[in-house]
C-alpha cells in the first residue's frame, strides 16, 4: 500500500470506488442512513422530534452561557461583523458534527459484527450512513443559526453560498476518517478510549471559543497543528465573516479531505477482508 500511496491512478480509483457504491448500494445506504436516524429514537414518546429539539437545546444553551451568563463581545467592526454567540456557532456547529462521527466510528464495525459477517453484506456502506445520518443533526444547526443571525443582523453575509461547498468536502473528510476509525477500531479495542481523550481535549485547542490572536504566541502554533483548525476556519469566513479571511485554510480543508478519504478508503480496504477472523 505505501508503494503506491502516490499513485495518481489508485487513488483516483478510491472516488470511482466510491461512486459506484452509492450508485449499486444507494438505496441500501438510504434505508440503512434512515433507520439509524429513526433507531436513535425507538420507543420514545417524542421519537425523531428529539432530532430537532437537541440541537435546538444545545444552541439555546451556547448562546445563554456566553451571550448572557459571561457577555463575551465582538462584533460591530469591519473584520469581526456579527456578534460572539454568531462567531461561536460558526465553528462550533461543523465540530459538534465531526466529533459525532468521530465518537462513533471506533466502534463502528463492532457494533455491526451480525451483519459484517455475512459474507453478502457490502461492509462499505456502514460508514457512509454514519455520515450521513450526522448530516441530518447538522442541517438543523444550520438552520438555527441562520435563524439566529437573521434576528439578530437582519441579513446574512453573502458567503453563505459556499455553504454547501464546504459540506461536500466536511463529508469526503468524515466518510475518511470513518473508514480509517473503523476498520483500525476493529484489531485495536482501545482505540476508542483514546478517541474520547481526544474529543475531550480537542473542544479547547480549536479556534472556536476564542480568535487566535487572542491566545499567547508561544502556544498558538497548536492551533496550526490541528488539522480540524482549517475546516472551522474556513466555515467561521463562510458563515461569520462573509469573505474569505483565512484564504490558505480553504485550500487546505479541501484538499486535506479528499487526501483523508483516499488514505482512509484504501486502509479499509485493506483491512476488511480479515474482519472476520477477528471478529
Amino acid at each position: 500500500m505505501m508503494s503506491s500511496a502516490f499513485s495518481p491512478s489508485a487513488n483516483i480509483q478510491a472516488f470511482i470506488e466510491l461512486f459506484n457504491v452509492f450508485r449499486s448500494r444507494g438505496r441500501l445506504i438510504y434505508e440503512l442512513t434512515k433507520r439509524e436516524i429513526f433507531d436513535r429514537y425507538a420507543g420514545q414518546v417524542f421519537g425523531v422530534f428529539w432530532s430537532l429539539v437537541h440541537p435546538l437545546i444545545i444552541t439555546l444553551i451556547y448562546i445563554f452561557i456566553f451571550g448572557f451568563v459571561f457577555q463575551a463581545r465582538t462584533g460591530g467592526r469591519l473584520n469581526m461583523p456579527l456578534n460572539y454567540t454568531s462567531y461561536m456557532l460558526a465553528g462550533l456547529i461543523p465540530w459538534l458534527v465531526f466529533q459525532e462521527v468521530l465518537s462513533k466510528s471506533s466502534t463502528l464495525i463492532l457494533a455491526n459484527t451480525n451483519v459484517v459477517k455475512q459474507v453478502i453484506f457490502p461492509i462499505e456502506v456502514l460508514p457512509i450512513k454514519n455520515v450521513l445520518a450526522s448530516l441530518v443533526t447538522e442541517a438543523v444547526f444550520f438552520v438555527l443559526l441562520v435563524i439566529y443571525v437573521l434576528i439578530t443582523n437582519h441579513a446574512l453575509p453573502w458567503t453563505y453560498i459556499f455553504v454547501p461547498i464546504l459540506v461536500l468536502f466536511q463529508i469526503f473528510a468524515m466518510i475518511g476518517i470513518s473508514y480509517l476509525l473503523s476498520s483500525i477500531g476493529v484489531y485495536l479495542r482501545d482505540l476508542k478510549d483514546f478517541v474520547q481523550v481526544f474529543l475531550s481535549v480537542a473542544f479547547f485547542i480549536l479556534p472556536i471559543l476564542y480568535l487566535p490572536e487572542s491566545i499567547p504566541a508561544s502556544i498558538r502554533p497548536i492551533l496550526y497543528i490541528n488539522p480540524i483548525s482549517y475546516m472551522i476556519w474556513a466555515y467561521q469566513d463562510a458563515l461569520y465573516f462573509g469573505s474569505f479571511m483565512h484564504p490558505w485554510a480553504w485550500v487546505v480543508f479541501s484538499l486535506g479531505s479528499l487526501v483523508i478519504f483516499v488514505f482512509g478508503y484504501r486502509v479499509f480496504r485493506k483491512l476488511k477482508v480479515m474482519f472476520g477472523n477477528v471478529l
